[in-house]
């Protein structure tokens, strides 16, 4: 396949339509959906469009809400202001430092993990399945995309000769 610009009809008809329906699903299901943008976000930022790019995405993202606990609990725990701070650092620098791990290389996509988890005040229940799905989400977007490119590369130039021919 070639590169998204190329295909931006594709791309934006699956884009939208899936995003359309993450969001019903989501409202459905009372579940975060930005959070779930979020992790759809992180999918197509890592760079790999596949299988191996939703489990990049889920061990970031996760290892990031990780992080964020840590702060968070070893901050209340002290009630100190400063140990918070430290405890921040030192999570910023984990968050760099574990991309040595090839599975956990997408630094940006722990940080997102981490934001996510402060802006929902360090509730991690309703954070969960919509970074699950998000990725997946991302995943969707990717096949639908490559199953349309295929449509219209292989389809549509028929349908024009047929109708040339007609005329």
């Amino acid at each position: 396949m070639g590169s998204y610009m190329e295909h931006r009809w594709q791309v934006a008809f699956s884009a939208g339509l899936l995003a359309a329906i993450w969001a019903e699903v989501a409202d459905i299901f009372h579940l975060v959906t930005w959070i779930g943008f979020l992790s759809c976000s992180t999918y197509f930022a890592q760079g790999k469009v596949n299988a191996k790019g939703v489990l990049t995405t889920w061990l970031t993202n996760f290892s990031g809400v990780f992080w964020a606990w840590v702060i968070i609990a070893g901050g209340s725990y002290f009630n100190e202001p400063l140990v918070g701070y430290l405890l921040t650092g030192i999570a910023t620098s984990m968050m760099c430092l574990q991309a040595s791990y090839q599975k956990l290389a997408f630094i940006p996509g722990a940080f997102i993990g981490c934001c996510a988890t402060f802006a929902m005040g360090g509730d991690i229940a309703p954070i969960i399945l919509p970074l699950i799905l998000g990725a997946l989400l991302g995943y969707g977007m990717t096949l639908l995309t490559a199953q349309l490119v295929a449509f219209s590369t292989k389809t549509l130039p028929a349908i024009k000769l047929r109708l040339a021919k007609q005329h």
